[in-house]
């Protein structure tokens, strides 16, 4: 209840603003001492390992703003694209404290990585040969090796990376593998990290540890096949699942380090530099969604509540709702909590497709027009990653900050406007396939 006492405040306030409403009808909101309190909590459970970096998976939040208070807590950044990569270092992260990974690197990536001093995992072995034709001799960068344990899979097949068949890694238990990446360290002293991802949302933690302790194995063996300490550090990828339900967070970072260390009590004894990759974990809980309802209708004998929230904000909800479901909440125009009678409602959003639905059949108190519904812990993968469909401007993103019953906001990602939309789209390029465009002749 406390939670929601603090989400009333905000929708409150950001309504008297203007930050949501009639010409802003759907915004973000980012806790930022839950952020901050977040990496604390990571921190504290690995504090006992002596060598551990916390790389910030930007793929959750790729917000600037959101990436520089994580830099300014102590996390480091991990990038999967050059243009998280760019967004790394535009919010201060030093380029010693980011690890890219990505299963499709071009050469101009790797050059890139090695020359400002990343990190970088390779994701197969003919990546490694690339990196041999394009290393410097004076290249800071810590160089890996990204494989596949294939432990398996979670509730969730998408979000599985350790299966039979995933695209990401080498994977150790094919025919020769394991062979083929000893001698891959063998020929690279250079090579000195080993990297492995299970899997995130959906994925236990005993699978996970199943995975990582596998990656311990190996770096044992390498180690001792090469009769010399080569492998000196594991990134260990990220991957706490997030609990949707209500407001406990569960599993913890506690819980997390707990069930690796019963699992390989070597892992995290400080032999090994360890590197995470947490994203979700650290931002979900920690973000809303807010939308207003534009009209309420019944179909079929269904009460439909039309928002300004859909898979624009919410597309892993709309396509895979078993999988991704979300907490909602019914409120007034004025943020207070709704008490009105219950029933069975949809939530819809405003795209044009029959499956824009982010809850269906939800006992939530009846909607009216002009109420607000909020999607809890959206605070990773959500507002910060739109899908364009139907041409709707990105939602505003806004830094809370609580100061006893008072709110204030700090602007992350400012709503675009509907000028910058039809701009994105090319029109400054609008005449360009008319007759006589140019190099290609005319029609």
């Amino acid at each position: 209840m406390r939670h929601l006492k603090k989400v009333e405040t905000v929708l409150r306030q950001a309504t008297t603003e203007g930050l949501l409403g009639q010409h802003h009808p759907v915004a973000g909101f980012i806790d930022v001492q839950g952020v901050r309190d977040s990496v604390t909590a990571l921190h504290e459970a690995f504090a006992h390992v002596p060598d551990v970096l916390h790389a910030f998976a930007v793929k959750a939040c790729p917000l600037v703003p959101v990436l520089r208070l994580l830099a300014d807590a102590g996390m480091g950044c991990e990038t999967a694209s050059p243009g998280e990569t760019r967004l790394a270092l535009a919010a201060g992260f030093a380029p010693e404290r980011i690890v890219l990974d990505s299963p499709a690197k071009t050469r101009a990536e790797i050059r890139e990585a090695l020359t400002l001093g990343i990190s970088l995992n390779a994701d197969n072995l003919p990546e490694l040969d690339r990196i041999d034709a394009l290393r410097p001799a004076d290249s800071r960068s810590v160089l890996g090796l990204r494989v596949n344990p294939q432990v398996g899979g979670g509730t969730i097949a998408a979000m599985s990376t350790a299966t039979p068949h995933s695209k990401f890694g080498v994977a150790l238990d094919d025919p020769g593998a394991r062979a083929r990446v000893l001698d891959a360290f063998r020929q690279r002293p250079w090579l000195t990290r080993l990297h492995a991802h299970v899997g995130s949302q959906g994925c236990p933690l005993p699978l996970i540890a199943q995975g990582l302790a596998a990656l311990h194995r190996l770096a044992e063996e390498i180690n001792a096949h090469l009769g010399r300490r080569q492998v000196t550090s594991l990134d260990l990828g990220g991957g706490l699942p997030v609990n949707f339900s209500d407001d406990t967070v569960a599993p913890t970072f506690r819980d997390y380090v707990r069930v690796l260390t019963d699992t390989e009590p070597a892992l995290l004894d400080g032999r090994y530099q360890v590197v995470t990759e947490f994203g979700r974990s650290l931002l979900a809980k920690n973000g809303f969604t807010a939308a207003v309802v534009e009209y309420v209708k019944d179909s079929g004998g269904r009460r439909i509540a039309l928002t300004h929230a859909g898979a624009q904000v919410a597309a892993r909800t709309v396509f895979m709702p078993e999988a991704w479901p979300v907490r909602v909440t019914a409120h007034g125009p004025n943020g207070l909590l709704k008490t009105t009678h219950r029933v069975p409602q949809d939530v819809a959003g405003p795209l044009c497709f029959a499956g824009d639905v982010v809850a269906h059949e939800r006992l939530l108190p009846e909607l009216s027009e002009g109420d607000v519904v909020v999607l809890h812990d959206t605070g990773a993968y959500y507002f910060s990653a739109p899908w364009a469909y139907n041409s709707l401007p990105r939602p505003g993103v806004y830094g809370i900050r609580h100061r006893g019953g008072e709110v204030s906001f700090a602007p992350v990602r400012t709503p675009q406007t509907l000028e910058e939309v039809v701009e994105e789209s090319g029109s400054s390029h609008v005449e360009a396939l008319l007759p006589g465009f140019g190099p290609f002749g005319r029609p």
